[in-house]
């Protein structure tokens, strides 16, 4: 699905991230999806975003919408023309905006379910959590910090900030199986600080009959603000095994 380069600011980004095992992992992705690993593990996390003066690029800030997202999101590989490509795999996205839940699917790309978002930010501190029709939730209660999780897999920031970095092409399914709408994400800057989690729940990673007891661990969080940015449609990618057809 092509769309007009969309340009915004993203005005907050949580990136909350799990470990998995990639065999699980595996097993749950779709052709022609594979997981990205890290030290032998699957990577896979939430993003949960806020965005402000969203608008087809060329148009006025003042025309923007301002909108809470959550993204479901699975590092990823895949083969494409004879490549190796890498991105993510999304396989849900949650809006609070009733305008991206009506038009994802048709005239934005990827499916987009209503949520409520209950939002607080105060002096480093964050509480968002959100909840939709189907029962999918999340919360997640965290403060920034400069200390970076020792037991993540990744070695530190730097690391995990050059992986995430990279992962700015996605890709999520379309109402037709086998195909997937894609986006590229290009920010003007790029900083991510760390987040320390006091609390977080995930109806999805916590979902014994996708991930069973012991496949996934919390590996970290880390924030943006205040990032210009523009969303870029890319071709939808059509898998049929076993290779995906250009």
């Amino acid at each position: 699905m092509k769309i007009p380069t969309i340009r915004g600011i993203i005005d907050r980004r949580i990136l909350l991230n799990y470990h998995i095992d990639p065999d699980v992992m595996t097993k749950y992705l779709p052709y022609p999806f594979r997981p990205k690993l890290v030290k032998g593990e699957a990577i896979a996390g939430i993003c949960l975003i806020r965005l402000r003066e969203v608008r087809p690029k060329g148009f006025p800030a003042m025309l923007g919408i301002a909108s809470e997202n959550g993204a479901h999101r699975i590092a990823v590989e895949w083969t494409e023309t004879g490549s190796t490509k890498s991105g993510v795999y999304i396989p849900r996205r949650d809006t609070s905006s009733r305008l991206n839940s009506l038009a994802g699917g048709t005239i934005f790309p990827g499916i987009h379910h209503h949520a409520d978002f209950n939002v607080t930010e105060k002096d480093g501190h964050y509480a968002v959590a959100f909840e939709s029709n189907d029962g999918t939730s999340l919360s997640i209660r965290a403060s920034e910090t400069s200390e970076w999780n020792r037991e993540s897999v990744f070695e530190n920031l730097d690391s995990a900030s050059h992986f995430f970095q990279n992962g700015a092409v996605g890709y999520s399914p379309c109402k037709t199986e086998g195909k997937y709408d894609g986006l590229e994400l290009k920010t003007f800057t790029w900083q991510l600080s760390p987040l320390c989690v006091e609390h977080v729940q995930s109806s999805f990673f916590e979902d014994k009959k996708i991930f069973p007891p012991g496949s996934v661990k919390f590996d970290n969080a880390l924030l943006m603000k205040s990032i210009e940015h523009e969303w870029r449609s890319l071709k939808v990618l059509e898998a049929s095994s076993p290779q995906v057809i250009s």
